[in-house]
C-alpha cells in the first residue's frame, strides 16, 4: 500500500509538472510572440519617422547617395541607438549605420527585403553574421511617384528579449519546483486521505484471512465510498464473528458430549484414517488420541478382533453390530456398533465405531440368571420335602402316630425354613430397591452391643460357646439401629452356626480417628475360633446364596443371603465390610461405619 501511495503521488506531481511545464511554454512563446509584434510595430513607425526626416536622394549620383544615405545612417544611429541599413532595389547596401556599405554582400535576396519590395513592410528574425547575436528585422520601401526608390531597414538586438526570457524560464524553473514541493505535500496529503482507509481495510482483510474476526476499521461519520466499503468489512466481519463464536460454542459442546459420554466413540474416514477418539475410547481401548488421531486404525496391534471388524465393515459399508471381548488394557466385554457414515459428499463412506462396557450389565446378568436358578433350587427343596412327607401321610403314615408327628415335625421345620427365606428374600429385595429408607439416630453401642450379645446367649450356650464382647464407654455412632441389629445379629448368628462345641465369639467395637483428610470412623469386629472360609471363596462369600459348605449350611438352617443382606445394609450405612479368614482357626468380620452420617 506504501508504494501505491508513492504511485499516486508521483502521478499527481508529473500531471502538475507537465501542466505547468505547458502553461510555461505557452506563457513564453506568448509573451516573446507579443514582444516581437509590438518591437515590430515601433520599428514600423519609426521607419516612417526616418523616411520622412531623411527623404531619398533622388536622381543624384551613386557616389552621393552612398554618401548622404551612410551620414544619415551614422546620425540616427547616435540618436536612436538602432542599426540602420540603406538598400538599393537591386540589394546594393548604400549606407548602414554599423559596418562599411563597401564590405557588405548584396541584400536582395534577404528575406525583409523581399518582403518589402513585395508588400510594403517585410520582416524577418535570425542571427546575424556580422553581429554575432539573434537580430530583429524590419524593413520598408521608399517610393516616389509610385517607384520604388530603395528600401530602408532598421535591425534591433534581440538579446533583451532572450534575457527577458530566460529571466522568466528561471523564475519558471523555481516556481515549478516550489510549486512540486507544494505539489507533492498537497498530493501526500490527498494520496495518504485515499490510501489510509485502503490500508486498514486491507490490514483487516488479512487479519480476517487469519480467520481473526474482532478487527474493526475506523469510520466515522464520513459518506464517501471507502467508509461505506469500510462499513461492509465490518458488518462482514461482525457476522463472521458471530457465526465463528457460535461454531466455537457448539465444537465445545459436543467436545464436551463426546468427553463425558460413557461410550466411546471412533470416527475413521474413507482411508482407514482415525479422526475423532474420545475420552471414553481412550479407557476402553487403552490407547491416548494423541496417539491414535491422525493414524491408521490398524496400527492398534493389542485389538487385532477389533482391527479386523473394522476392515470388514469398512468394506461392507453395512451397519455391524458385534460384542468382543477384549485384553487390553484389561479384560472387557465390549458392545460394538458400526455405523457406515459419509464425511464429505461424492466421498466414499467412512465408520462411525461406538463402543460400550457390557461387562457389568453382562455380570449383572449372569447374576439374575444365577440368582433366579438359585431361588427356584432354594425354594424347590423344601417344596419338595413338604409335599413328600404330606403325600405319605396321606398314603396312610397318618394312622401311625410316631410316624405322623416325625413327619409333620419335618413338614413344620420345612416350612419354617422356606418362611425365612421367602422374608429374606423379599427383605434383600426391599434393601436393594431402596424401598424402606433408614432412621438415623445416635446410638451407645457400649450398651448396644451388650444387649445383643445378651440376646445370641440362649443360642450360644446350646453349643456351650462362649460369647465375649469390648465396647468403649461412651462411645456413640449415627445409624439406624434395627439395621445395625441386623447386621450385627447376622454375623453373631454365622459365628455361632459355622463355630464348633466349646469354641468363642468374640465382639469388639472401637473408634478410629481420622488424620484429617478422613473423617472419624467406627470399626465392629465380630471374630469367631470356627471353620474358616478357603482364600478361594472369600471374594465370593457376600454373593447371594453362595455357600461355602452347601450341606453345614442347609443343616444349619441358613439361606444363603445373610451376608448379602449384611453387605447392602452396610453399604446404605456409607460404611464397608470385609472378611479376613484361615481355615481351621476362625473368621473375622470387619465393619467399618462413619461416626456421622454425611
Amino acid at each position: 500500500m506504501h508504494k501505491f501511495r508513492v504511485k499516486l503521488t508521483a502521478l499527481f506531481m508529473l500531471v502538475i509538472g507537465l501542466t505547468v511545464i505547458a502553461a510555461g511554454i505557452l506563457m513564453g512563446r506568448s509573451y516573446q510572440v507579443n514582444h516581437q509584434n509590438t518591437l515590430k510595430s515601433h520599428m514600423m513607425s519609426e521607419i516612417r519617422v526616418l523616411i520622412a526626416a531623411a527623404p531619398w536622394p533622388s536622381g543624384q549620383t551613386a557616389a552621393e547617395q552612398t554618401a548622404y544615405l551612410e551620414s544619415q545612417a551614422l546620425r540616427f544611429k547616435e540618436l536612436a541607438d538602432m542599426r540602420i541599413t540603406y538598400i538599393r532595389p537591386d540589394g546594393v547596401v548604400l549606407g548602414d549605420s554599423d559596418h562599411d556599405p563597401a564590405t557588405m554582400e548584396n541584400h536582395a535576396n534577404r528575406k525583409e527585403v523581399k518582403e518589402a519590395m513585395a508588400s510594403g513592410v517585410g520582416s524577418s528574425i535570425r542571427r546575424s553574421t556580422t553581429l554575432g547575436e539573434s537580430m530583429l528585422y524590419v524593413a520598408m520601401p521608399v517610393q516616389q511617384d509610385g517607384k520604388i526608390e530603395g528600401v530602408v531597414r532598421l535591425a534591433v538586438s534581440l538579446r533583451d528579449v532572450e534575457r527577458s526570457l530566460g529571466n522568466m524560464w528561471l523564475a519558471l524553473v523555481f516556481g515549478l519546483l516550489i510549486l512540486f514541493m507544494i505539489a507533492a505535500f498537497i498530493s501526500y496529503r490527498i494520496a495518504r486521505s485515499v490510501t489510509r482507509p485502503l490500508e486498514r481495510m486491507t490490514s483487516a482483510a488479512k487479519r480476517m484471512a487469519n480467520m481473526d474476526y474482532e478487527i474493526r476499521i475506523p469510520v466515522g461519520g464520513k459518506k464517501d465510498e471507502a467508509s461505506e466499503l469500510a462499513r461492509a468489512l465490518n458488518a462482514m466481519a461482525s457476522s463472521l464473528q458471530g457465526q465463528l463464536d457460535e461454531i466455537r460454542q457448539n465444537e465445545v459442546r459436543l467436545q464436551s458430549v463426546l468427553d463425558n459420554m460413557t461410550s466411546g466413540v471412533v470416527m475413521i474416514d474413507p482411508n482407514g484414517r482415525i479422526k475423532l477418539y474420545n475420552r471414553s475410547a481412550e479407557q476402553l481401548l487403552g490407547s491416548t488420541a494423541q496417539e491414535r488421531v491422525g493414524r491408521g486404525f490398524s496400527e492398534a496391534k493389542q485389538q487385532y478382533e477389533l482391527v479386523q471388524l473394522i476392515r470388514e465393515a469398512l468394506q461392507s459399508h453395512e451397519p455391524l453390530h458385534e460384542e468382543l471381548t477384549v485384553y487390553y488394557p484389561e479384560e472387557r466385554l465390549l458392545e460394538l456398533i458400526f455405523v457406515p457414515m459419509r464425511m464429505n459428499e461424492g466421498q466414499e463412506p467412512g465408520l462411525l465405531l461406538v463402543l460400550q462396557d457390557v461387562t457389568a450389565i453382562r455380570r449383572l446378568e449372569r447374576m439374575r440368571s444365577e440368582f433366579v436358578a438359585n431361588v427356584s433350587h432354594e425354594l424347590k427343596t423344601p417344596v419338595a420335602a413338604v409335599k413328600g412327607f404330606a403325600e405319605t401321610l396321606l398314603a396312610g403314615a397318618v394312622n401311625d402316630p410316631e410316624t405322623a408327628h416325625s413327619f409333620l415335625t419335618i413338614i413344620h421345620d420345612e416350612s419354617e425354613r422356606l418362611n425365612r427365606l421367602i422374608g429374606d428374600i423379599l427383605e434383600l429385595s426391599k434393601i436393594e430397591s431402596r424401598r424402606s429408607p433408614l432412621q438415623f439416630s445416635p446410638i451407645d453401642l457400649h450398651a448396644f452391643v451388650e444387649r445383643l450379645v445378651e440376646f445370641m446367649s440362649t443360642e450360644a450356650a446350646k453349643k456351650n460357646i462362649q460369647l465375649e464382647w469390648q465396647a468403649e464407654e461412651g462411645l456413640f455412632v449415627e445409624a439406624d439401629e434395627d439395621r445395625l441389629g441386623q447386621i450385627l445379629l447376622n454375623l453373631l448368628q454365622n459365628g455361632i452356626n459355622y463355630t464348633p462345641d466349646g469354641g468363642s465369639v468374640r465382639v469388639k467395637a472401637e473408634l478410629l480417628d481420622g488424620d484429617g483428610s478422613e473423617e472419624d470412623r467406627v470399626r465392629i469386629t465380630v471374630s469367631d475360633t470356627g471353620i474358616g472360609i478357603p482364600k478361594k471363596d472369600l471374594p465370593r462369600i457376600f454373593e447371594r446364596f453362595y455357600r461355602v459348605d452347601k450341606a453345614r449350611s442347609r443343616s444349619s438352617g441358613g439361606t444363603g443371603l445373610g451376608l448379602s443382606i449384611v453387605k447392602h445394609l452396610a453399604e446404605l450405612h456409607h460404611g464397608s465390610i470385609r472378611v479376613e479368614s484361615t481355615v481351621g482357626v476362625g473368621s473375622h468380620f470387619v465393619l467399618e461405619l462413619p461416626l456421622i452420617q454425611p
